[in-house]
């Protein structure tokens, strides 16, 4: 197995598989500074009722190209020597999942998790949303939303915010922090104290 490495380079995240093109992973977010400005203008307030909400109120996934979908597109996306049959699925590959730090090699055991969860933004803001910009959210490509993870990890996270769930693998906490603000800062979602809290927290680790 090839040791997965990853660097820092002038606050930006970069991935990179050692003897191995760079990973594509998400768009880098913003650097911590900004990020901290980000997370400054954020509207702090109490956490939204979730009455009302489904996942069907944020469709997904749609097709982005071709026969393939905003997973499959990550799914290209976040592996490495990954192939796809006419249909878009993947017929070989593996992934790296940065929140545990594991490789997985069966594409059934990949989750593309919403770096802010659907159910987590329903709460903070996207009750009020139109279909269409709950869909837009929910297939983001243009943004660091959307990873794939191993599905243990995804299952574990479920719809918690970074005062409750953080990655196991330490090392991404300054990435998740800033792709998590960067979400927030960009649908102008609102955050919870502790929340906020918790996202300085991971920022300081930068």
């Amino acid at each position: 197995m090839r040791r997965f490495t990853a660097l820092l380079v002038t606050g930006t995240a970069v991935w990179a598989l050692s003897a191995s093109p760079a990973l594509a992973y998400p768009p880098t977010p913003p650097s911590a500074s900004t990020a901290a400005t980000q997370l400054a203008g954020l509207t702090v307030k109490a956490e939204g009722s979730s009455s009302g909400y489904s996942r069907d109120k944020f469709p997904h996934w749609h097709t982005v190209t071709g026969t393939c979908d905003t997973r499959d597109q990550v799914l290209k996306r976040d592996g490495s020597g990954v192939t796809v049959d006419a249909n878009c699925e993947p017929t070989a590959g593996r992934w790296y999942s940065v929140y545990d730090a594991v490789w997985v090699e069966d594409d059934s055991s990949i989750d593309i998790d919403h770096i802010v969860p659907l159910s987590e933004a329903w709460k903070s803001g996207a009750s009020g949303w139109t279909t269409a910009k709950r869909e837009q959210f929910a297939n983001d490509l243009s943004i660091a939303q959307l990873i794939a993870v191993s599905a243990s990890s995804n299952r574990s996270k479920g719809d918690s915010d970074p005062a409750v769930w953080k990655p196991t693998n330490t090392s991404v906490h300054c990435v998740y922090a800033r792709e998590w603000i960067w979400v927030k800062h960009t649908y102008a979602l609102s955050l919870q104290s502790a929340e906020k809290t918790a996202l300085q927290q991971m920022l300081a680790s930068c």
